[in-house]
């Protein structure tokens, strides 16, 4: 049984390091790990396949744009047969401090609209979703904010949250999802 691993983002180098693209920048470590992996065009996205302990992995990038997810990840889980607890979806949160990590079972979308398209083209919101705190955005409209860079000063706090999360990942696709909630979101997630 695979699982399918989708990093939120928006295609191009336009928006390569920008807080909205955390979700391809954990794909993207996962995807480089012992045996690399090479991404084909699919799906309306980039697909590639890891392994880890023994378990086939699909990593997916949306193509589409963040606020039409959904179409690339319900292609993919049609064609391989993936249930919806099968997908985790790995996106920025705006509420969370700065590399922090939040995983869930399923649930609200929070405002975040990749997870909100892929909620409606899958049916569901009963897929786990893995959510990177990319920092405060002050007074700064919500959307110049996500589309901007991490200052030098934010950058060793996301590198060590991508090594998390890529972490996470690995403990939710061997151990499952409450086990890396358990270990993941900490005691301070609140």
């Amino acid at each position: 049984m695979r699982k399918l691993v989708v990093g939120l983002g928006n295609p191009g180098s336009k928006y390569q390091g920008t807080r909205h693209n955390i979700g391809f920048e954990v794909v993207d470590r996962l995807a480089a790990g012992r045996t690399p992996a090479t991404f084909t065009r699919k799906f309306d996205g980039l697909l590639a396949e890891i392994e880890i302990d023994f378990q086939r992995v699909l990593l997916l990038k949306p193509e589409t744009y963040m606020n039409l997810s959904g179409r690339s990840v319900a292609q993919a889980m049609r064609f391989y047969k993936i249930e919806i607890g099968d997908v985790l979806a790995i996106c920025d949160d705006l509420t969370l401090p700065l590399g922090k990590l939040r995983l869930r079972p399923g649930g609200s979308d929070g405002g975040q609209k990749g997870l909100r398209d892929i909620t409606a083209q899958i049916g569901g919101d009963r897929f786990p979703r893995l959510r990177i705190g990319v920092g405060e955005r002050g007074t700064i409209d919500a959307a110049d904010f996500v589309l901007s860079r991490f200052r030098p000063a934010e950058r060793p706090v996301i590198e060590d949250a991508l090594i998390l999360a890529a972490q996470a990942v690995a403990v939710w696709v061997t151990q499952g999802v409450d086990a890396a909630m358990n270990r993941f979101n900490g005691p301070s997630s609140g």
